[in-house]
Parts: C-alpha cells; sequence; structure tokens
C-alpha cells in the first residue's frame, strides 16, 4: 500500500491529510489557538467523587473539571495482573480516592459539547518506537508484530531496558530495529517522565507537567512507518521541526521528507481540498451510482445506503449485495475520514439471504482494521441494520471545521471563521500568482469583518505582508458567514470568479 502524508500549516489552522494508494483516507485539523490535550499529563485535584456515577471530577486547570471514570484508575489488582487492557469491569468499583486528594492524570479524550476531558490515571508516554508506562509492572508488544523470533527479541530488549515499577509497550515501528535505537528511544522517555515528576514536586495543583506533541508532530510520531513514501510540508517552520525530529530517531527516512514550494497551495495541487469539501455534505457518492447519507445526531451516527443511480443487470439480491458491499468499504474509510464516533448505525439495502448479510459483515470488519480507533461490530439484522460503536478522541472533522449558525440556531452548519481566512488565503496566493494588482477591497458579513479588524488584526496584517498586497476590509450584510468578496480597489469590478469562488 503507497502511503503518503500532507501537512499544511496557515494563519488559523494546521491540516494534516493521509493518502493511501492515492485516497484520501484521514484528515486531522488544529487551529493555532485551542491546540489539543489528548495525551497532556496534569498534576489535578479532586473536585468531587461521585460512587453512584462511578466517577470522579478532578481538576486539571480547564474550564470544566476533567472526567475520571474509575474504571480509569488504576487499583493494585490491576497492576499486580501485569496485562494490558485487562481492567475489571464490575457493576461497581471501588476505589481509594478523597476530595482535594492530588493525582497524576492524562487526558484520552477532548473536551467536547459542554462536556471537560476525559482523563486516565494510567500515564503512558509515548515515543517512536516505545511506550512508557510508569507504574505498571508489565511489557507488552505490538499484535501486528508477529514472528515469534522478533517478538522474543524486542521483549528480552525490553527486560534489560525496565527499571523498577516501570511498564513498556513495543509498538509496531520498533520491528527489525536494533537494540540501540530502542534504547535511545527509553532513555528519551525516562528523561520526560523523571521531568514531569520534578515539575509536579515543584508545583501546586492543577498543573500541566507534560505537553504532547502538536498535532502535526504526533501524526509523524505515530503513523511514520515503512509503507509512508512522502511526507510534504508547506511549512518552513514544521517542515525543520519535522527534519530535527526524524535526525534524532531515525535518519533513513529523512528522505522521504519533502518541502512544499510551489505557489499554488498544497492541498489543492493535490485534491485534497475538493476532498475535504465533500466531508461537509451529508451525500457521499459510490463509484456504481450509489451513495450514503451519513447524518450525526445527537445521539448516535446514522448511515443510510441508497442504490441512487445503479443500474444493476442481475437479480435484486445480487444487485443490493454488490451495493452493500461496496458500501461497507467506502463507510469504513468515511468513519476514518469524518473522524465519526459514538454509537453508528448501518441501513444497508435489505438482502434476504443470511450469507449476503454475513459477507457484507465481514467485508466491513476487513476494512475496519485499517482504523487506528478501537470498533466493536455487531452482526447484520434481518432488517438490514448493523450497529457498531467507535472510538472518541477528538470531535469530528464537521465539528473542528464548523459552528453554530446564529441564524439557524442550530439546524444547520457554516464553515468556521478560521476556515474562513483559510479559504481566503488560498485565494490570494492564487490570484497573486497570475497578477500585480496592490490594492484589493474584501467584502465580508459584517461579524467576520469585525473580527479580522479588531480581534485578528495580526492575522490580516500577516495575510497582506505574506502576499505582498493591501487589503481594505468592506463590511457586507448581504454576504453569508461563510461567504466572501474580492473587489478590484481601481475599478470596484468583482474579481472573486476570476480566481474561483469558494463553494458550499
Amino acid at each position: 500500500m503507497r502511503k503518503e502524508i500532507f501537512i499544511n500549516e496557515s494563519m488559523e489552522e494546521t491540516r494534516i491529510a493521509i493518502q493511501e494508494d492515492s485516497q484520501l483516507v484521514e484528515v486531522y485539523i488544529e487551529r493555532q489557538d485551542n491546540h489539543r490535550m489528548v495525551g497532556n499529563v496534569y498534576k489535578g485535584k479532586v473536585e468531587n467523587v461521585l460512587p453512584g456515577m462511578q466517577a470522579a471530577f478532578v481538576d486539571i486547570g480547564y474550564e470544566l473539571n476533567s472526567f475520571l471514570p474509575f474504571s480509569e484508575i488504576e487499583t493494585e489488582e490491576y497492576l499486580q495482573s501485569h496485562k494490558k487492557n485487562k481492567k475489571t469491569k464490575n457493576d461497581n468499583i471501588e476505589v481509594d480516592l478523597k476530595k482535594d486528594q492530588e493525582i497524576f492524570v492524562q487526558v484520552i479524550k477532548e473536551p467536547f459539547a459542554g462536556k471537560g476531558p476525559r482523563v486516565t490515571t494510567e500515564v503512558a508516554l509515548p515515543g517512536r518506537l516505545l511506550v512508557l508506562v510508569p507504574g505498571a509492572n508489565y511489557i507488552g508488544i505490538s499484535k501486528k508484530i508477529w514472528d515469534k523470533y522478533e517478538r522474543r527479541r524486542l521483549k528480552k530488549i525490553a527486560q534489560s531496558l525496565r527499571k523498577g515499577d516501570i511498564g513498556i509497550i513495543i509498538r509496531t515501528v520498533a520491528e527489525g530495529k536494533s537494540e540501540n535505537h530502542i534504547e535511545n528511544d527509553f532513555n528519551q522517555l525516562m528523561e520526560n517522565w523523571e521531568s514531569i515528576e520534578q515539575k509536579a514536586d515543584t508545583g501546586a495543583a492543577p498543573l500541566l507537567v507534560y505537553e504532547d506533541l502538536e498535532t502535526a508532530s504526533s501524526v509523524v510520531r505515530d503513523l511514520l512507518t515503512p509503507d509512508v513514501e512522502k511526507i510534504i510540508i508547506d511549512s518552513k517552520r514544521l517542515y525543520k521541526k519535522t527534519e530535527k525530529y526524524l535526525e534524532d530517531i531515525s535518519p533513513s527516512l529523512l528522505d522521504r521528507l519533502e518541502l512544499y514550494k510551489l505557489k499554488a497551495p498544497l492541498f489543492e495541487s493535490f485534491g485534497i481540498e475538493s476532498e475535504i469539501e465533500k466531508l461537509m455534505r451529508p451525500k457521499a457518492w459510490l463509484k456504481s451510482g450509489a451513495y450514503l447519507i451519513i447524518e450525526k445526531t445527537e445521539a448516535m451516527v446514522v448511515v443510510d445506503v441508497n442504490s441512487g443511480r445503479f443500474v444493476g443487470k442481475k437479480l435484486h439480491e445480487d444487485n443490493s449485495l454488490k451495493i452493500n458491499l461496496e458500501a461497507a468499504r467506502e463507510v469504513a474509510r468515511q468513519l476514518r475520514l469524518r473522524d465519526l464516533s459514538g454509537l453508528i448505525v448501518i441501513d444497508f439495502i435489505d438482502m434476504k439471504k443470511e450469507e449476503n448479510r454475513k459477507k457484507v459483515y465481514h467485508e466491513l470488519r476487513r476494512e475496519l482494521r485499517k482504523d487506528r480507533a478501537k470498533v466493536a461490530v455487531a452482526p447484520i439484522t434481518e432488517f438490514g441494520l448493523l450497529e457498531m460503536t467507535r472510538q472518541r478522541i477528538r470531535v469530528s472533522l464537521l465539528d473542528s471545521m464548523s459552528e453554530e449558525c446564529p441564524s439557524c440556531k442550530g439546524s444547520g452548519k457554516i464553515i468556521s471563521i478560521e476556515t474562513l481566512i483559510t479559504r481566503i488565503e488560498h485565494w490570494l496566493r492564487r490570484y497573486k500568482a497570475k497578477h500585480m494588482s496592490l490594492r484589493i477591497k474584501l467584502h465580508l458579513h459584517p461579524k467576520n469583518a469585525n473580527y479580522l479588524n479588531k480581534e485578528k488584526k495580526s492575522v490580516l496584517k500577516g495575510l497582506m505582508w505574506k502576499n505582498f498586497i493591501h487589503l481594505k476590509i468592506i463590511e457586507n450584510a448581504d454576504l453569508r458567514l461563510d461567504e466572501f468578496r474580492f473587489v478590484r480597489s481601481k475599478d470596484d469590478v468583482d474579481i472573486t470568479k476570476e480566481m474561483g469562488l469558494e463553494k458550499d
């Protein structure tokens, strides 16, 4: 499989796209003023212990208290089991936790929809080759490493490195790596852990004691496997940062790193921008002419499979099977792309034969193996419904790229102001590549115009300096919040469509 990673940094967002065999499969977006919390370690203070909820709330310095389920609290019984992911799932778990107690917690889910971040007391520090688990007396090896001799070699190395009650998980990318490489990774992780303990000793809770890598760097760390052929970055800052990281942990991969220098926006050059825009729509077309309708509700995600323009030449049952098999593959891809999670119900086209329902079920499970998120899938019912769950770590792509519309009060979505500024920046880059004009007017909805003129003056100045152009912001109440217009200053001619207007 040919895998490529593309990283685009604009003034408001950093976006990472991953392609497999030239097909977009994953997208990550991080806003410059809203860095991710997953992976961060805090010295927190227990605010409430609620046995009835089987959870506690911990103050970590965020505006909302973090949520700590009792099932995410390490117990002596668990530590003595030496086995990962084998916690006892009793209806009632007893924990020794008191109000105002100071504890280490690590964020495992981002805050969302009025809920604070979800945390665990099982701190895990990921490196390139290993994951360090302080306080856990075990050695784990990735299930994707099949060779028994290689597993034995890696376990022996890990045993020689372990100190006290420090647990080690060996990642897939460690396969075939030398003992020296693995030891260097372990030493770096130990330095991080010692730094965390020192920082915790000198400060009072709540306190951030370890900040994980920004999204772009964490993707490189976690996804840069030997099958990645290229990492293309359009930011010199991120390029140099990634280059230094690779020099330290995997110099052999440096030749796969590439700085994008063309004037056309990176994502547009590789056809990624148009694919991302499609992800904002509920309808996803299949090659056969059938399509999916994907709707995210408060309680679940619903996917409806429709035959659409598909015209089969076989019996209805055979046609249904063909569409459903194609839909199963696309559903798995869309779940990864849109980062949809929670309870997911898929309404496949009805099939009378049990053997056909099993074929579709197994096809979906096969495709979901490519997904890094944990999933659980139930067989298709006689009504053609399949229920599954997908782990939520971060907010969905739709929620990252959009905000609630003040006009429709939540019944629809528009792109966020950050994404709108990114599109404006891309338009300017295309325009300056072909024109020499130094002055143009930017028409925006009054809310957006005020936002740029007052709250984001530095962004506005940056747009002008970066593109060597003077921008005059004009309030235009006739425009929607997700629209913009460019007008040439010398003759007031609308030039927006000359370079292509961003579509809904």
